[in-house]
This record gives structure tokens, C-alpha cells and sequence, in this order.
């Protein structure tokens, strides 16, 4: 049984989150972000639908908490999110100062996790929460595709 407010059931609304881009054709990666054990924003990947290269979960998250909180910064928020972050993404993540990054899965050719000090030195990153069903989400929807 899951916790209440632990890593892993955060991480599992970020999977529900990947779920939903699963039905319009988009790579499923999933993001949560929580304040005071509260999910502030959801997203999931919207390159297809938008067509556009940047619009992945974590960015639509991003853009979402900020809404919510009224400013830019994420101090004292959270990232859940299915897959390690993409360079791009880390970038974004460290200009909004979020305090702590959980991914599923680790992405070994486009994870920021390959280069040093990419996040804000305040960050905390923890890698691997569910990262069977993570991977498993991404491998089953590629497989699809072949």
C-alpha cells in the first residue's frame, strides 16, 4: 500500500498524468508539481497536439504552478515526473528554483542527469520512484509504434 503525500503516490498521479497523453498519440510522460502536499499543476506531454518541440509535461507544469502560486519561482514545490527531465527542461527547472525533482525513469540519452550542475544548486533530485512502471509506460507505448 502507498502512503499518502510520499513520493510514490505523487508519482503515481504523474503516471495517471502520462496516461491521458497516451490517447493523443504524445509520448506518455506525465509531471505533478505539489506545494504543501497539494498538486498545484498537472501536465502531461503536449508536442503533438501543439505541435510544438517544447511542449513537454514538465514545461506545461511549470508554466501551470507558476499560474497557480501568482509568481515565477517555485521554492518549496516539488517535481513529479514519469521520466528524468530533458536538458531543456532542466534548464527551466532551474530558473524557476523548484527545491525538488522526483523522476521515474532514467532517460540515458537525453536525461540532464549526464551533466554536472545543469539544476539549481538548491535542488534536490531523487531518481528511480517507480521506475518499473515508468519505464514500462514508454517502452509499451514505443513498441506500439513499431
Amino acid at each position: 500500500m502507498i502512503e499518502p503525500y510520499s513520493d510514490e503516490f505523487f508519482m503515481q498521479q504523474a503516471l495517471k498524468e502520462a496516461g491521458k497523453g497516451i490517447k493523443s498519440e504524445e509520448v506518455p510522460v506525465g509531471a505533478v508539481i505539489v506545494a504543501k502536499n497539494q498538486i498545484i499543476a498537472r501536465a502531461h506531454n503536449l508536442t503533438e497536439l501543439l505541435n510544438d518541440v517544447t511542449a513537454h509535461a514538465e514545461m506545461q507544469a511549470i508554466t501551470a504552478a507558476a499560474e497557480s502560486l501568482g509568481g515565477k519561482y517555485l521554492v518549496k514545490c516539488t517535481l513529479y515526473v514519469t521520466l528524468e527531465p530533458c536538458v531543456m527542461c532542466a534548464g527551466a527547472l532551474n530558473w524557476s528554483q523548484i527545491s525538488k525533482i522526483v523522476y521515474g525513469a532514467t532517460d540515458e540519452r537525453r536525461g540532464a542527469g549526464r551533466y554536472d550542475k545543469i539544476y539549481h544548486p538548491k535542488t534536490e533530485v531523487i531518481g528511480g520512484i517507480l521506475e518499473d512502471e515508468c519505464k514500462q509506460l514508454i517502452q509499451e507505448f514505443f513498441r506500439s509504434k513499431r
